[in-house]
């Protein structure tokens, strides 16, 4: 019965991996953003820093505890003590340990200088950083997700291509086999339709390989099933071109949208906040406390309030401040370095871009390009028909192949290039 039941499990999980291995999803490049947006582990684990940082804020707002010690506990009472339970006056806690004496004290650390607000401030300044380091992290990810798009884009036309050839030749090579058995044509031409044939295969493969890999790193970033098979479908949507993108208005959208500036800017302020702080330290705080004491001095009960406060003679502070003081000057210079650095960037982003775009533009202008498919079944019938000879037919597949792998790549590199534009300008260039 055991063997019987095994095999039924056998069974049922090979059809289920069978079931998992088939499933197929076509989505939309929207549709693929969408699903990044909700679904990247990555993003919604650096969501929590955020969360973090409201912590932190709600942290800083709260008061010290007050401070309650209980001290001289004497569990021992004197014969006087005794004597004095007679006494018309009680003692203030009642009978409460009535012959023992003790003490009592409540005090309260209180900040001065406006300490509290001011750390609440620096606080609000690490939530800002923390959004913007989540920007940050979206940035990257999504130029890395929109290339792996255009990636799969890519390699699925370039298959499909592939494909359409292989099936030409397959059905050359079938009907060369039954002209080689009629000896009507010599064996030599077969064999080198099956040479090309294997090359072609061999190029098949590779695509496929470069496809898997581009599908991992693509359902990496979606969180999805690692049995599902993602296939996007074409946008149709035409390249920006670069006349009607001015650089300079490039600049300024880079240093006011690009996250890493931002942050630059909001770590020189979060050092101001920090001096300010630290500057606060300098002024003590102040301790005031209330205490009770029984049978510790001349009185019965003793009720005295105090308050207690540092004498800075000796440490205002000092070396923080200077710290803090030079770690704002040094932001402000990394700030300045930054957006040098941004301006580089940018310029070099939109000159390869113009350089890319120019070439598929020529490319796409090109009118001879759209008559390859048609000249594909022209040549396989002329071949056929005995009205080109087989090296003919060869080295136009090559240039075909060539033709349309060039076509497909210039426009994959366009789209990759207008990304890596965006993403040093940023945000989205409209």
């Amino acid at each position: 019965m055991k063997k019987y039941l095994y095999l039924l499990l056998l069974i049922f999980s090979g059809l289920s991996l069978f079931a998992q291995e088939d499933k197929s999803i076509k989505l939309t490049v929207g549709e693929v953003e969408s699903l990044f947006l909700s679904n990247n582990l990555q993003l919604i684990a650096t969501r929590f820093d955020v969360d973090i940082a409201d912590a932190a804020i709600a942290q800083a707002k709260l008061w010290d505890n007050p401070n309650l010690s209980v001290s001289d506990v004497n569990l021992w009472s004197t014969r006087s003590q005794r004597n004095g339970e007679s006494e018309v006056i009680p003692p203030l806690f009642g009978s409460f340990a009535k012959n023992t004496e003790f003490s009592i004290e409540l005090s309260q650390l209180i900040q001065t200088a406006n300490k509290r607000w001011k750390l609440v401030n620096r606080e609000k300044v690490s939530k800002e950083i923390a959004l913007q380091e989540f920007e940050e992290v979206l940035r990257g990810l999504k130029v890395e997700l929109r290339n792996s798009v255009y990636e799969i884009q890519y390699s699925q036309a370039y298959l499909a291509i592939l494909t359409n050839q292989r099936e030409s030749l397959s059905r050359l090579i079938e009907s060369h086999k039954k002209q080689v058995s009629q000896g009507n044509i010599a064996k030599n031409e077969l064999l080198r339709l099956q040479s090309s044939f294997l090359e072609l295969e061999n190029e098949i493969n590779e695509v496929l390989s470069d496809l898997n890999e581009q599908q991992k790193t693509l359902k990496v970033l979606l969180n999805v099933d690692p049995f599902t098979n993602l296939e996007i479908e074409e946008d149709g949507i035409p390249q920006k071109s670069p006349d009607s993108i001015l650089l300079a208005r490039l600049m300024e959208l880079a240093e006011e949208s690009r996250p890493d500036m931002k942050l630059y800017k909001l770590q020189t302020q979060y050092h101001e906040k920090s001096l300010a702080y630290e500057k606060s330290l300098r002024v003590p705080d102040l301790t005031i406390s209330a205490n009770y004491d029984r049978y510790g001095g001349v009185w019965k009960d003793f009720i005295g309030f105090g308050v207690s406060v540092d004498l800075p003679f000796f440490n205002r502070n000092q070396g923080n401040i200077r710290a803090a003081r030079i770690s704002r000057d040094q932001s402000l210079y990394l700030a300045r370095q930054q957006q040098n650095v941004i301006q580089h960037e940018v310029a070099a982003s939109y000159n390869n871009y113009v350089y890319t775009y120019a070439f598929y533009k020529k490319i796409n202008d090109d009118s001879l390009l759209p008559e390859l498919d048609n000249m594909l079944d022209t040549y396989t019938k002329n071949l056929q028909n005995r009205n080109i000879n087989m090296l003919e037919y060869i080295d136009f597949m090559d240039a075909y192949r060539a033709n349309k792998q060039t076509v497909l790549t210039a426009r994959k590199k366009v789209s990759i290039q207008f990304e890596e534009l965006q993403y040093t300008v940023g945000t989205e260039i409209r």
